[in-house]
């Protein structure tokens, strides 16, 4: 009987790795399994000769290959064991992508483990970039965006703004996202028109800088040394600090008169019953004055009044649209 031969060890078929990084977070921050993989890399490839990472890479000394091989191409290059890093960038990843899928396909190549390695992550509101990159675009490009002024579009902030409320009110959760969107939409076009003032431009980095500021300092409960256990103690340190930073003459400071009336009434009924004062409602004869003591009565009672007369007018809605219904 004769003895059978060894079996030879297959050959190590090798590795690639695919090592992308999200553009919204500064190049050369790379994750340590990314700097890892880099560093261990017998070859480092990137089609891309301007690609941002490139200068972060060399001087962290990571030698790069200028080079955009076919699939069979990078199959050979990982033989022996080998393992080839690319750095994905440019029109040809989805064609290398492609051609390793028919390649793991074919079933006629012994394929190096394929491996997608993300070098580096969004961080939660990474797409804001994104937002703030397009409306400058659009701002220079659009000849109806790049014409606009914060007055011309006051009109689709107030309208973004109760179709948002709208959202909210019939729980339409896709509405929701998207009316949301437009709302910031606003903020974000008026902050790139501010950019061009002359005599005072700001940017939408400054108004979100402006607002942070402003949260940490009415949050003392959260960023300070202040306590506070409850929603009714949030509010007084929120309304103290208010209070503070304003240095108001009068309660009726700071409340704008263009908003709707029963929003109005309540919110000035607010302000005197939060002051502490007594001022009795103004006496007079027609509708305008018992919606005003209407509006306080709901203030007092906790209830937005405004929000509840719409409520009542979605049910009066349905009403009208069942009695159609029902017509001949």
């Amino acid at each position: 009987m004769n003895a059978e031969s060894p079996v030879e060890p297959a050959a190590d078929p090798g590795r690639i790795v695919l090592l992308t990084a999200s553009h919204r977070v500064a190049p050369g921050l790379l994750s340590w399994p990314a700097w890892q993989a880099l560093r261990g890399a017998d070859r480092v490839l990137c089609a891309d000769e301007n690609h941002p990472q490139l200068p972060y890479l060399r001087e962290a000394g990571v030698a790069v290959e200028h080079a955009r091989p076919a699939a069979q191409e990078l199959v050979e290059a990982c033989a022996g064991g080998r393992t080839v890093v690319v750095l994905p960038g440019g029109e040809g990843d989805q064609a290398l992508t492609d051609g390793l899928a028919r390649l793991a396909g074919s079933g006629r190549v012994t394929m190096p483990d394929l491996e997608l390695l993300p070098g580096s992550y969004d961080l939660p509101g990474a797409r804001l970039l994104d937002l703030v990159q397009v409306m400058d675009r659009i701002r220079r490009e659009c000849p109806w965006s790049s014409q606009q002024t914060h007055k011309g579009l006051v009109k689709y902030g107030i309208e973004e703004a109760y179709e948002l409320v709208e959202a909210i009110e019939e729980g339409d959760r896709d509405e929701l996202r998207e009316e949301l969107g437009d709302v910031l939409l606003q903020v974000v076009f008026h902050a790139r028109i501010a950019e061009e003032d002359e005599e005072a431009p700001f940017s939408v980095d400054d108004v979100a800088g402006t607002i942070v500021e402003k949260l940490i300092h009415r949050h003392p409960h959260v960023f300070g040394d202040a306590s506070a256990s409850t929603p009714e103690e949030v509010k007084e340190h929120w309304l103290r600090t208010k209070a503070v930073e304003k240095q108001r003459a009068s309660v009726t400071d700071g409340v704008p008169l263009g908003q709707p009336g029963l929003a109005l009434a309540a919110k000035l009924a607010g302000r005197v019953r939060t002051a502490g004062l007594s001022v009795p409602l103004p006496q007079g004869e027609g509708i305008g004055y018992d919606l005003l003591a209407l509006a306080a009565t709901a203030e007092s009672q906790g209830i937005d009044p405004e929000a509840a007369l719409r409520a009542a007018a979605r049910t009066y809605r349905d009403t009208i649209r069942v009695t159609e219904s029902q017509q001949p």
